[in-house]
Formats: C-alpha cells, sequence, structure tokens
C-alpha cells in the first residue's frame, strides 16, 4: 500500500505537462478566491470562483499591499501569514477580514503557498505566493443562528425557572393539603405539607398508596371521580373520610398532562377552612404576619425616622444579619441607599406624597455585599404614623433585550431623580456614556452590523469606532483570536 503524505509524491509525473491556463483552473477551482502576491504582499493577480463573490467588488484589490484591503482587526494575521509562507511546518489557516467596494466586509480563511519554478535542472523559490481563501459566511451565519438560537433558549430556561419557582412556593405554602397522582390513586407523585400532615409521614414512603389512607367508601368514590374526570374533563367534588380524621374532608380534583403522561391534582378541603371568613380578625392577621415573614422580598417597617421596628427573614439575609433583634433599633439607612442624602430623599417623598413606587437603589450588607434594589414604600395615616418599604433584589432580573440594566432617561424629571444619588460629575458622565453608547448600538442595528457604514453614519474614523467599541464592550471587535470573527 502506498504510503500517503501531506503532499504529492510524483508531482512531476502526473503534473509536468500542464500548461498556465490548465494550472490556473486547478487553482481557481481549490479555493473561493486565490490572490497572487509578490515579494512585498503586494496583489498582482486574483481569482474569484463564484458570481456573487464578483458582485461584491473585489478587483480594487490588484495593485494594493494585501494588508491595505482588509480591516484593522485582520492586518497583523495577514502579515503573520506572508512571514511564514516559506515554512516547513505546514499549510496554516486564518480568519480574515477583507473589505469589499459594497463597504461590507467579506470574512475568508487563508493559507499562503509559496510557488515555486524550474530554472536550469534545480529548484528555486520564485518572487511569488498564492494566497487561497474559503468564503466563511455560510458558518458566519450558522454561528449566528446558534447564537441567536441559545440566548433564546436561555431566556425560555429563565422563564420555566421562574414559573417553577411561582408553582413550587404556593405548592409549600398552601394551608390546605394537595396531592398529584400519576394517573391513578395508586401512583403518588407529590404531596405538599399540609398532605403529610394530613395522611402522616407514611405518605413519604416510596410505593405509598392513596387507598391506605381512606375507608372503603370513600376510595370507591374518589375512583368514580377520577374516572369521570378522565373521560370527562370534569367532575363534581365529593366527600371522603380519611383514617384517623374525625371529621369528613371533601375533595376536588383537576388533571392536567405532562410528558404523555395523565396527571391528576387533589385538594382536600377542612371543614374550618370552609369557615374561614368566620375567623377572628386576629387569627386573620396573624396568618398574614406567617405569609409577610416567609415572602421572598425583603419587607421592613420603621418609624418616620427610619428606626426599624420589625424586618422579615429576606431583609435579614440581605443585609447579612444573623437575627431580628440585631436589626431592630437600627436606621434602616445603615444598609439602604449609596448614600445618606439618598435615603432621606426617599423618606421625604413618603412623608409628603405618601407612597413611593420603584426607587431604584443599593443596599449593602454587613458583610460587604452589594445588591441593586428597587424599592415601593408606604407612609401609614393614623395616631401611630409608620413607615413600610418592600425592597427586590434586582441583580438576577434579566433585560428583555440582553443589554444590561442600563436605560437612557426619557425625560429631564427622571434625570433629576439621580440628584442626591450621584455627584453631577458622575451624572453628566454616566448620561453621555450612555448616549454615545446607544447611537454606536443603533447604528450597527441599522447597519445589520457593519463597522464600514456605521462609522460614516455616525461621522467617525473607523479606527475612532474600533476604540469606542472596545471601550464600551460591544460586539467582539478587539479581538484578534483565530476563531471565526463577528458576521458581517
Amino acid at each position: 500500500m502506498a504510503h500517503i503524505d501531506r503532499q504529492f509524491e510524483m508531482p512531476a509525473k502526473f503534473l509536468a505537462d500542464l500548461d498556465a491556463d490548465a494550472a490556473a483552473e486547478l487553482v481557481t477551482a481549490s479555493a473561493d478566491v486565490v490572490l497572487v502576491l509578490d515579494q512585498d504582499g503586494v496583489i498582482q493577480d486574483l481569482a474569484l470562483a463564484t458570481d456573487d463573490l464578483l458582485e461584491l467588488g473585489c478587483r480594487h484589490w490588484l495593485n494594493k499591499p494585501w494588508t491595505q484591503t482588509v480591516t484593522v482587526e485582520s492586518q497583523p494575521k495577514v502579515r503573520d501569514l506572508l512571514s511564514q509562507a516559506t515554512s516547513s511546518d505546514g499549510v496554516r489557516w486564518r480568519h480574515v477580514n477583507q473589505a469589499t467596494d459594497a463597504g461590507t466586509e467579506l470574512p475568508l480563511s487563508y493559507s499562503v503557498v509559496p510557488v515555486k519554478r524550474q530554472a536550469k535542472g534545480a529548484h528555486r523559490t520564485a518572487p511569488h505566493t498564492l494566497a487561497f481563501g474559503r468564503d466563511l459566511r455560510p458558518q458566519v451565519a450558522l454561528q449566528q443562528r446558534l447564537v441567536t438560537a441559545q440566548q433564546s433558549l436561555e431566556r425560555d430556561y429563565w422563564r420555566l425557572r421562574q414559573a417553577e419557582t411561582r408553582y413550587r412556593l404556593l405548592f409549600q405554602m398552601s394551608a390546605e393539603p394537595v396531592l398529584i397522582l400519576e394517573g391513578s390513586i395508586d401512583k403518588l407523585e407529590e404531596a405538599n405539607p399540609a398532605a403529610q400532615e394530613l395522611f402522616g409521614d407514611k405518605c413519604k414512603r416510596p410505593g405509598w398508596s392513596l387507598a391506605e389512607g381512606l375507608d372503603a367508601q370513600s376510595l370507591q368514590a374518589l375512583r368514580e371521580m377520577l374516572e369521570g374526570l378522565r373521560s370527562a374533563g370534569s367532575a363534581d367534588s365529593v366527600t371522603v373520610r380519611v383514617t384517623g380524621q374525625p371529621e369528613p374532608l371533601k375533595v376536588s380534583a383537576s388533571s392536567f398532562r405532562h410528558d404523555k403522561g395523565s396527571y391528576f391534582l387533589l385538594r382536600f378541603t377542612r371543614p374550618q377552612d370552609l369557615a374561614t371568613s368566620s375567623a377572628s380578625p386576629a387569627q386573620a392577621r396573624l396568618e398574614l404576619m406567617k405569609v409577610l415573614e416567609s415572602a421572598p422580598d425583603a419587607l421592613v417597617v420603621t418609624e418616620l425616622s427610619g428606626q426599624i421596628l420589625t424586618a422579615n427573614q429576606a431583609f435579614l439575609d440581605m443585609a447579612q444579619v444573623g437575627s431580628e433583634e440585631q436589626a431592630r433599633g437600627q436606621m434602616l439607612d445603615k444598609w439602604l441607599g449609596r448614600t445618606g442624602v439618598e435615603f432621606r430623599v426617599l423618606v421625604s417623598n413618603l412623608r409628603q406624597h405618601g407612597s413611593v413606587r420603584l426607587f431604584a437603589t443599593q443596599m449593602q450588607g454587613a458583610q460587604g455585599s452589594v445588591s441593586e434594589v428597587e424599592i415601593s414604600a408606604v407612609a401609614t395615616q393614623g395616631s401611630q404614623r409608620l413607615l413600610g418599604f418592600t425592597i427586590r433584589d434586582m441583580g438576577r432580573r434579566l433585560s428583555a433585550d440582553g443589554r444590561g440594566a442600563k436605560e437612557l432617561p426619557r425625560s429631564a424629571s427622571q434625570m433629576t431623580e439621580l440628584v442626591g444619588r450621584l455627584p453631577l460629575k458622575d451624572i453628566v458622565r454616566e448620561t453621555t456614556d450612555l448616549i454615545e453608547q446607544l447611537c454606536i448600538e443603533a447604528a450597527l442595528e441599522l447597519t445589520g452590523d457593519n463597522r464600514a457604514s456605521a462609522a460614516e453614519m455616525l461621522g467617525l474614523s473607523r479606527q475612532s469606532l474600533y476604540i469606542k467599541l472596545r471601550r464600551f464592550g460591544i460586539g467582539d471587535s478587539a479581538s484578534e483570536t483565530d476563531g471565526p470573527e463577528r458576521a458581517p
């Protein structure tokens, strides 16, 4: 078997009789773009394989140095290819963006090969080099579609996680016993804490069946209800007796499908739950306090001065305080607000208007953590005036367009709201930088991410645009890696 190498073993036998036209056809067929370069890297001739490349207008490359026909970030790669043209390490491919007459960028993957000629029976290196280019536009388009699909999947994933978190919170906090059955009474999928209290710890055991917790008559009524629900889609509630419970319970059911399976959600109503409206106001307030204590958002009640009277567990976690006693009696501005002036502005608005909504600020934990938060607050009326604060952590909120939390103030009144939170020079600098960044992003969006056209639209040189792109971290303009670059 013949030895396979990266070069022909007998090129003289098969290729020696080729004339110039045949050699040109072979070279043109081997790549999408072929450049003929002299010793100084000047393009002497070129060949394009497809009509769409001809329509882009690449003839202006002729008689120009190769480095002047590419984008700024690709120039070091071209110089590297030319310097390693005579290397014996094998063919090396580099990603290069060529500039076209249409003002767009053409992504190509180039390799450079020196041309050798016969001269007086000996080989010598000719003063010409061939650059073979492969069109990367299909790959770039696929990569862009992949990135777009990945971002869409991530947004869907976070929406599902948030929905699951809300469901889990409602399921666990429900005072009514709730069971989820997989297709039948004998397959328990999940039980909330209230159901575990009703049926005992035995319902946590694998393989436990609801039939173990009901008498025979109740079991038959429940089976008939589920059969009616499966066939008709709805069924009336039934009354059952749970083993060990003195009073009967009313059971209502609903069905849903998940992973091609049918599930039933059973809700058990206690007799005392039916008479909730007759419960005492004191009992209702006690239940409300329990809900507020376990709320996911931080809740704080203070005096008019801002001295903390009570706070829930979420606030203690954000403030990195071990117990409520450590927070009680302290001033809220110890943790809330970038400056003391900012908290005083918040309290002043509360006293004047009675409520404040969506007040953005920061919260500093006792251990050094800093969180971006959003506050809604209210001032109570009556003999004892108090302030109530709802504090929501905004650090993990995802922006709908993926640009982050910065937004351009839409009116002068919104900009004046920053007074007291930041020094004037910071407000001016942040607003100026934000306007500049948004204008650049808008220009890139209008031109289909064409940097040359965007620079012309903004009245900037391309080099100035690249500097600003690096400054604001937009795209990958500063990248000089060998991997595929941004789509034109």
